[in-house]
């Protein structure tokens, strides 16, 4: 939950342009696909928001747009995810062919564990450093 927003923290306080894409929030009266509602999280510092749904056609076109544009994707979501927004490697690389692609995950992208939700507590549990802690 964390890596993906602390790796575009690093990148914005080194001088890189980021730009952090956003669930919409859904009380709010702008558009479902996209919106400028800042956010609170403290990891935003340096970064432009957008609020976009990768779950609606619009939401997938703008990304794409915008998309020509960038040099990196950081990809904090759980294997298939942006495959099945039709938002992978396959298609974005496809869009521009500079762009770095980083995969972000706390267990392997295949095994038992890929779809595993992936949070420190689980890290420490399956490697078996939670048991030496008395837990």
């Amino acid at each position: 939950m964390i890596q993906g927003p602390f790796a575009g923290l690093l990148l914005a306080d080194y001088g890189a342009s980021v730009l952090r894409i956003d669930r919409p929030i859904p009380s709010a009266t702008h558009t479902p696909s996209a919106s400028s509602l800042p956010s609170p999280d403290v990891l935003s510092r340096r970064k432009s928001s957008v609020a976009v749904s990768i779950k609606d056609s619009r939401g997938v076109a703008l990304i794409k747009e915008l998309v020509k544009h960038v040099d990196v994707i950081i990809d904090p979501f759980r294997p298939g995810v942006l495959e099945k927004a039709g938002l992978g490697p396959e298609e974005l690389l496809g869009i521009n062919g500079r762009l770095v692609f980083a995969r972000i995950t706390g267990f392997r992208r295949d095994g038992k564990y890929a779809q595993m939700a992936g949070h420190d507590i689980n890290y420490i549990a399956v490697s078996g450093v939670l048991s030496m802690l008395g837990m």
